[in-house]
């Protein structure tokens, strides 16, 4: 099984080559052995590839998941899907919170332009500060929260004005 991941802007071929007794992925033409992988979900993980083990906290987004990994936070997404959510109106509009927690700051006012992947909003979560990105090219319609706010996971945060196109 083969697809592509965009991890940072950055887009990756993996391969799956091999699922018993380890999972054996070919990324980029490199392989790995990826082994101890614990249960599914956000929140804090452990696995081992190559031997190495590896301590990361995951939280799930709209179109994929954020990483925080040795002091950095990575957003990672099935290649195009930012794309895919713009053409079918899923979610491409809205910044969610991946995972309960509080606003640290509010980078961004309605009116404001803004790029895709620049920081709209910084949250904290288990003792974990995390820029939260545009998900496209677009203009601020509506801040919903404030810093020092609590929400729960997947409320809309921001929201991005819709394209002229759409109306």
């Amino acid at each position: 099984m083969a697809f592509k991941l965009e991890l940072d802007g950055k887009r990756h071929s993996i391969t799956i080559l091999a699922r018993r007794p380890h999972l054996v992925v070919s990324v980029d033409g490199r392989r790995h052995v990826v082994e101890a992988i614990d249960e599914a979900g956000d929140g804090r993980r452990t696995l081992t590839i190559d031997g190495e083990e590896i301590d990361f906290v995951r939280a799930q987004t709209a179109d994929g998941a954020l990483l925080r990994l040795n002091g950095r936070t990575l957003a990672v997404r099935r290649a195009g899907a930012a794309a895919d959510a713009s053409a079918s109106g899923g979610g491409a509009h809205a910044v969610r919170a991946p995972m309960p927690g509080i606003v640290v700051a509010v980078h961004k006012a309605p009116g404001d332009s803004v790029l895709r992947g620049e920081a709209v909003i910084t949250i904290e979560s288990m003792k974990l500060q995390m820029k939260l990105d545009a998900p496209r090219d677009g203009e601020i319609a509506e801040i919903g929260v404030r810093e020092g706010d609590g929400f729960e996971k997947d409320a809309v945060l921001a929201r991005l004005a819709a394209p002229a196109a759409e109306g």
